[in-house]
């Protein structure tokens, strides 16, 4: 039941050549509108005002190239009227421990025993959006883990959040690809929320990008670097918040399925995480975040954050006022925010090796 929830009936079925088959589906006939609050939505077809991304006009401390493009659509292209959903296969969902926590975080309330964040954020404010380029690595993850480099956009109470960016997560995804990945929840993931379609909730809108969708090329220590540009908004006539990156539109999670978020967002962070189940404990998961180096190995060793944006209510993405650090376990992984001159963007460093000397 679950399965045939998740993959709609095909128009066209694409093969990629990375092993994911993407299925074109009616916009109308996606998995978004089987949630109670969507029932009678009508599609927003696009953003009621388009923002450009803010560029980087001043020097860097290296280059990095963005990746703006989708290994399988090497393989061909969804018609109009139609969005990219990759398959979920059965062996997919067998993976989770129970086929309704499949493609979910686990709650909150457990963040101390199974989850390891490190991030800077941004505190008690109204903020309409935000903007980052996320550093591409694929660092290699246990089973039962993940490892993700993201943006979360949270209300006061940290009940509800929506977040985008990459990750590696086996048990998900049935490998150990770095993939796009867009999440919501409304109640500390508890019982609602999910990564990219897995659920009912995010309406896409892209025929050209699928959520889930492996990210090549990757970056490698002291050469190429590669980045995605990830941008969540919030549309100022319908409340929608849009998720795009490299200004192309993704779709949005709509202001419906929200509650806190509809207004504006409280807290914006930037960062990453690792969950496993042997966080805080002995011996803990060699699980690693980012590109696993310490981030005082900054440009072309550690992952980083740069180009980093808020966006309030003058809708011009601006530099965020001064970031407050979070480490929850920073003998395993950490942060470095750091500036080449005052006239350089500044880079957030963050990640870490997980279990090591330091970290037993």
């Amino acid at each position: 039941m679950k399965l045939r929830a998740l993959n709609k009936p095909a128009l066209k079925t694409i093969k990629s050549e990375d092993g994911d088959i993407i299925d074109c589906v009616d916009i109308y006939q996606q998995p978004a509108f089987d949630h109670p609050a969507l029932r009678f939505h009508k599609i927003q077809m696009k953003p009621s005002v388009e923002l450009g991304l803010k560029k980087i006009s001043s020097p860097n401390n290296g280059f990095s190239k963005p990746v703006t493009t989708q290994t399988w659509s090497k393989s061909g292209r969804c018609p109009v009227g139609t969005i990219p959903i990759r398959r979920v296969s059965r062996e997919d969902i067998s993976r989770a421990s129970s086929p309704s926590s499949f493609g979910r975080k686990t709650p909150h309330i457990h963040n101390i025993l199974e989850k390891a964040h490190q991030h800077k954020t941004n505190f008690r404010s109204n903020y309409l959006g935000a903007q980052s380029d996320i550093n591409i690595w694929n660092p290699p993850v246990q089973k039962g883990d993940y490892s993700s480099a993201q943006m979360w956009l949270l209300d006061s109470e940290m009940t509800e959040s929506i977040e985008a960016g990459w990750m590696v997560n086996p048990r998900v995804f049935g490998d150990s690809l770095t993939r796009f990945f867009a999440y919501w929840t409304n109640d500390a993931y508890r019982k609602t929320g999910c990564i990219n379609l897995l659920c009912s909730g995010f309406v896409q809108t892209s025929t050209h990008l699928a959520l889930g969708a492996a990210i090549k090329p990757i970056s490698s220590t002291s050469h190429e670097q590669y980045h995605i540009t990830v941008k969540i908004y919030r549309d100022p006539q319908s409340g929608n918040w849009w998720l795009s990156t490299h200004d192309i539109v993704f779709g949005y999670w709509p202001s419906a399925i929200l509650k806190h978020l509809q207004q504006s967002a409280t807290v914006v962070q930037w960062g990453g995480e690792v969950y496993s189940s042997n966080v805080r404990k002995k011996p803990h998961t060699k699980t690693p975040m980012g590109s696993g180096q310490w981030p005082a190995q900054l440009w072309g060793k550690a992952c980083f954050h740069t180009n980093i944006k808020i966006q309030d209510a003058s809708m011009q993405l601006k530099d965020p006022p001064p970031l407050v650090e979070f480490s929850d376990e920073g003998y395993c992984y950490t942060t470095k925010f750091h500036q080449e001159t005052n006239k350089s963007e500044p880079y957030l460093f963050f990640g870490g090796p997980g279990q090591g000397p330091l970290c037993p």
